[in-house]
């Protein structure tokens, strides 16, 4: 019978070696093996690191990375060193003879064969046990920064009293905790139990004794460990029924106690916790008492207990009690639900106003006036005109506009305008030809921003106040090259020997070479190598088009530079471009988020800022699509220089504790609120992505009744977007407007609701968008009777295709190959009723892009259909605006020869076109009479501007 420290030595018998030629090719080959997969990490690290100092949030890099290595080291250290300690212990605690047995002698083998090799297994074991559970604990460095850092709500839950940062900030760290003990003991009791058995501790078919005195008391302590545990996870879970998510008939998604919670859970929570601890000891107790008996009966118990404390018995409370007279008992939780909720999402300040939805005003002429007075009404649509601003205004097939173009405000002749802008973004498959030189150092940027009025058209055309190439207009004098945008997803090398093409202009390409600081330095032959090997792009290494004074531009999207700079942040789908104190700059909203607010109910991002937009393109996406989140805040405002690439953050909400604690954890990155300029500040807009879940929310949570909320008969939902066939939500719009209890218009974000499984109206909401004004963030719902019925934006549009005059001019715009669109279906409350307006585009034939050739408008039952806005307005009141300016009967200069004889032109082309429209249509025709129209109006504009500077020079 071998003695159970080792294995019988032997002679050893050797094998045939390779020669000295091969082993040293092998061991050459294996180095260089070794070395290029050491140097491919460090090229991963090296330039993540060259990021970060180049957009200076290195203190960014620096903290989450020390925070991975701090966890990787004390959690994988402490898992390998109590697994390593109950494998050594276990070994250490063996019978120093075997019972004579086939079990035995079957193992005997084994034992000798790992004898020599006993403390490389052990290293091994505990190495990758530690490997694999520091991993785990690395990902864990945002729950271990929001806990250490954690800053209070000072909010209690209504249930235990604790203020809302213990479910926030420490109630997760602490499950974490629990979770790595549960793992460690399972580890520890499975590693000691192998080693025991191997080692003759254990026996299954061995006579006598299954298990030796030292092993039970060794896995006695173990399980009793892990029942402590378990002690501490029923303790935890009282509090984690806060913060528990439950499907609940009446209401669909709940979070929270419920009366089962309270009455059966909660003290079936703490029974268990005694239980568990009794058990426990009992466990404890084996290394005195060396049996099983107790502590298996006490096991027992928990088990049974957990059956019917934890299981059944809340079943009969929630049949017999709860169902029986279920709004009674759950009422007072559903209150705590619904105060929860509308403060943990920053609805709890909604205004519901109840709202006619017919109007009480008979003088037709004063409701035609209020139309203009009430708001601006958007007929150039950004989703629908992107094409239209490809065709008048790319210039060159290497510019490009994104799909959705973007809604500002921009001040004319005093007063802020509507205004609909996109940037000419850099399109490298409109590159004359692609090859790794023109895509990467010859064509890097765009140039301009183009931009139209959002309330006018001229023969279908937007009215542009800024365009050409460079681009020139209303917005004055600015940087125009755009090296970080939307679609610009590739990296550029910049600033070397290479010149990048600037533009393109009558005299021909003009060149430029970057200026700015942005990027990487490539003079560096270390960051070259590491840059090829990041990129795969082994020319980088060796390229003469880089030299002395190359940077290379990349994460050049705005919304992945201030995800990469704050990855404690949720990023809005939408990123925006303004132009500001001379520069463009990129506004990207950003969130802070929590999963952990008691009582809130909880909300898929991706699901509830859906709609028929992000469903056509998904880089309007929120960025964190699966993130459920129970509380969130439109904490930070960003920006990004489109020349420079500089990140900004500013503190939006300076009340939010999360956005409090990620300051604490990354101290300088978050500029204070004070800090953004006026000129900034004018831009600044209430974000969609957070309005798209706060209507989600309000569908439910507009009621402050419990009662209410339980019977059901006040839920609301987002109409489909009627416009088109993608079954996704109306996406919400953006316009200048005023709501009935408002003196003047406000930039606003907008949407309606329709009733639970119905079309008509039930509610129309607006939040306030401008930064600038004292109701910024406020949110007004007007509620429509139930008694009576309003049509919805289904209804609306249905109205207008149903009507005959209106359907045959459609059919007659949509022949031949001509494609009818319809823009966004603007509401707007008016006098007790609700005023629809709707821009109706026309694209076919050779005419690539859509124009706009008639505009619907519906007010109390009566629908128009006409060439313009104002003609629709007029014809749905049956009277003209007062407000109209009188139009001009002699165009100014009329008596200039050449002003007159262009005007002429002018207005022949404009009867070639509306005749081209009636035969066929001819698009052809109609797109050669729309040129020879803009080349008429140029001469005619451009003699007028000749002769008013004649006259002034003759009047000085």
């Amino acid at each position: 019978m071998p003695d159970r420290g080792g294995g019988p030595t032997g002679p050893r018998i050797r094998a045939g070696r390779p020669s000295r030629r091969v082993r040293t090719l092998l061991m050459t080959l294996g180095v260089l093996s070794v070395l290029g997969m050491a140097f491919t990490m460090f090229a991963g690290f090296w330039t993540d690191w060259l990021w970060y100092r180049s957009v200076h949030y290195s203190s960014v890099f620096t903290t989450t990375l020390s925070t991975k290595i701090g966890l990787f080291f004390v959690f994988g250290l402490l898992m390998a060193l109590a697994v390593g300690f109950n494998i050594w212990l276990a070994h250490r605690l063996r019978p120093p003879l075997s019972a004579m047995s086939m079990e035995q002698q079957s193992l005997d083998r084994y034992r000798m064969g790992i004898a020599p090799y006993k403390t490389w297994m052990l290293l091994a074991v505990t190495s990758l046990v530690g490997l694999i559970a520091g991993a785990s604990a690395s990902s864990q460095w945002r729950t271990w920064l929001m806990w250490v850092n954690g800053v209070p709500f000072h909010q209690k839950d209504p249930q235990f009293h604790l203020d809302v940062s213990f479910y926030a900030f420490d109630l997760p760290w602490y499950r974490f905790l629990l979770g790595f003990g549960f793992a460690t003991a399972i580890l520890c009791l499975i590693a000691a139990a192998l080693t025991h058995y191997l080692y003759g501790g254990l026996r299954v078919t061995s006579p006598g004794a299954r298990a030796t005195a030292a092993a039970t008391g060794h896995l006695s302590v173990l399980l009793g460990i892990f029942v402590a545990l378990k002690a501490v996870a029923y303790w935890l879970d009282r509090y984690g029924l806060a913060v528990k998510s439950s499907d609940f008939k009446a209401t669909g998604n709940w979070t929270g106690l419920r009366y089962v919670d309270a009455n059966a859970y909660l003290p079936a929570k703490t029974i268990l916790f005694c239980i568990a601890v009794i058990c426990a000891l009992l466990f404890f107790a084996t290394l005195w008492r060396r049996t099983w008996q107790l502590p298996v009966i006490g096991f027992g118990l928990m088990v049974l207990s957990a059956i019917l404390i934890g299981g059944l018995y809340p079943a009969i409370v929630q049949k017999f009690q709860v169902q029986p007279n279920e709004q009674a008992k759950e009422a007072p939780y559903v209150q705590k639900n619904l105060k929860a909720t509308r403060e943990a999402y920053g609805i709890d300040d909604t205004k519901v106003t109840d709202y006619a939805g017919e109007s009480t005003t008979s003088d037709k002429t004063k409701l035609r006036d209020q139309v203009d007075d009430t708001a601006s009404l958007r007929i150039l649509d950004p989703n629908i005109v992107s094409p239209t601003f490809q065709q008048l205004q790319q210039i060159r097939n290497y510019y490009g506009f994104p799909t959705n173009l973007d809604v500002d405000r921009y001040p004319k002749d005093g007063k802020d305008q509507d205004t609909v802008l996109g940037l000419r973004e850099l399109n490298l498959d409109g590159v004359p030809k692609n090859n790794w030189i023109n895509d990467h150092f010859r064509y890097t940027h765009g140039f301009g921003v183009v931009a139209a009025k959002g309330t006018e058209a001229d023969e279908g055309h937007p009215v542009f106040t800024e365009k050409n190439l460079p681009s020139e207009g209303d917005l004055g004098t600015y940087e125009q090259r755009i090296y970080y945008g939307e679609k610009t997803n590739t990296y550029s090398i910049v600033g070397g020997p290479q010149k990048e093409v600037d533009y393109s202009d009558d005299q021909g390409e003009k060149t430029t070479s970057y200026t700015g600081k942005s990027g990487v330095n490539l003079d560096n032959p270390i960051n070259r190598a590491a840059y090829a090997v990041a990129f795969n792009e082994p020319q980088i290494l060796y390229s003469g088009a880089i030299g002395k004074g190359s940077r290379i531009l990349y994460n050049r999207t705005p919304k992945e530079r201030v995800e990469a700079v704050a990855p404690w942040l949720t990023i809005d789908g939408d990123a925006y471009p303004a132009v500001v104190n001379g520069r463009i700059q990129w506004i990207v909203d950003a969130y802070t988020t929590t999963n952990g607010y008691p009582y809130a109910s909880r909300t898929t991002l991706g699901d509830t800022t859906a709609d028929s937009l992000t469903a056509a393109n998904n880089s309007r996406a929120v960025v964190a699509q699966q993130n459920q989140v129970n509380y969130i805040r439109n904490s930070v405002k960003a920006t990004v220089d489109a020349y420079t690439g500089d990140v900004k953050l500013y503190q939006w909400d300076t009340k939010d504790p999360v956005l409090k604690t990620w300051m604490k954890a990354f101290p300088g990155t978050v500029k204070p609120r004070a800090d953004i300029s006026p000129d900034l500040m004018a831009h600044l807009r209430y974000p969609q992505d957070l309005f798209k879940v706060q209507r989600e929310l309000l569908t439910r949570y507009h009621v402050t009744d419990a009662q209410t909320f339980l019977s059901g008969s006040e839920v609301w939902e987002v109409p489909d977007d009627p416009t088109n066939d993608s079954g996704s939500a109306v996406p919400p719009y953006y316009l200048s407007m005023k709501m009935p209890d408002q003196s003047a218009q406000a930039f606003s974000l907008t949407t309606t609701f329709t009733p639970n499984g119905r079309d008509n109206l039930s509610a129309f909401m607006a939040v306030d968008s401008d930064p600038r004004a004292s109701d910024y963030g406020k949110i007004r719902i007007l509620k429509l009777p139930t008694s009576t019925t309003v049509d919805g934006p289904k209804q609306v549009q249905s109205q207008f295709n149903s009507e005959s005059d209106i359907a045959e001019t459609i059919s007659l715009l949509s022949r031949g190959h001509s494609k009818v669109e319809y823009g966004n279906l603007l509401t707007v409350p008016l006098d007790g009723g609700l005023l629809y307006a709707e821009p109706v585009y026309v694209r076919g034939g050779s005419l690539k892009y859509p124009l706009l050739r008639k505009v619907l408008v519906t007010y109390e039952g009566k629908t128009a259909f006409k060439d313009t806005l104002d003609e629709a307005l007029n014809e749905v009141f049956g009277v003209k605006s007062s407000t109209t300016p009188p139009e001009t009967t002699n165009p100014p200069n009329s008596s200039n020869p050449t002003v007159r004889q262009a005007l002429e032109d002018a207005q022949k082309a404009f009867e070639a076109g509306q005749q081209a429209l009636k035969e066929g249509p001819d698009w052809d025709a109609y797109a050669k009479a729309q040129k020879d129209l803009q080349d008429a109006l140029k001469r005619a504009e451009d003699a007028q501007s000749k002769a008013d500077k004649t006259g002034e020079k003759n009047k000085s």
